[in-house]
């Protein structure tokens, strides 16, 4: 009798931390879902400003055809890559700020361009929206790891084979693109 009130005892436990764990892993996964989600809203603030952006340096830039073209394209890529993997998406965001870069150094060689009041406008948007991409990058990568962690760990890497937990990549961008983010181009204000 004694025995099977001890087996009752460790099986409901054992099933209570299974379910524990369980949940602990689904909460962690809907936060990297929310944070990967978050990224998004800022990229297609930035996808919505390239064309605004194209224009404004077409006025001024006009034979600087390819580069514009490759901003475009890159463009279209990235937003192709929406609704894939996480993994697919760095690498085509990534392929866009290295397009953006660019675009940027041709608005360089460009002083009027520089002194344009829209383009100034549309940098400031951009600079600004890098800005929270970046913040909202690194809160993605701290809570993948946070999950990655959860799942590898004894006895939730047991639950997460079960119920087929796959590990989330990090987003990483490509090094020109962390660079153009963390030394955002000097631009000249003019009053």
């Amino acid at each position: 009798m004694y025995v099977l009130i001890g087996i009752a005892v460790i099986a409901a436990l054992a099933l209570g931390l299974m379910v524990m764990l369980f949940n602990r892993l689904v909460a962690l996964r809907q936060r990297c879902g929310k944070a990967f989600h978050d990224i998004d809203i800022y990229l297609r603030q930035r996808h919505d400003l390239i064309p605004s952006l194209v224009e404004v340096v077409k006025g001024y830039a006009d034979h600087e055809q390819s580069v514009l073209e490759n901003v475009t394209a890159a463009r279209a890529s990235a937003g192709q890559a929406v609704g894939g993997s996480t993994a697919d998406r760095s690498r085509a965001e990534g392929i866009l700020g290295k397009a953006l870069v660019g675009l940027l150094a041709v608005a360089e060689a460009y002083p009027d361009l520089k002194a344009d009041s829209s383009f100034q406008r549309l940098m400031g948007e951009v600079s600004e929206i890098e800005g929270r991409i970046s913040a909202a990058r690194r809160f993605f990568n701290t809570v993948t790891a946070e999950y990655n962690t959860a799942r590898e760990q004894f006895p939730a890497n047991l639950i997460a084979g079960m119920f087929g937990f796959q590990a989330e990549n990090f987003f990483e961008l490509e090094e020109v693109t962390k660079q153009a983010v963390q030394e955002p181009p000097k631009i000249s204000f003019r009053d």
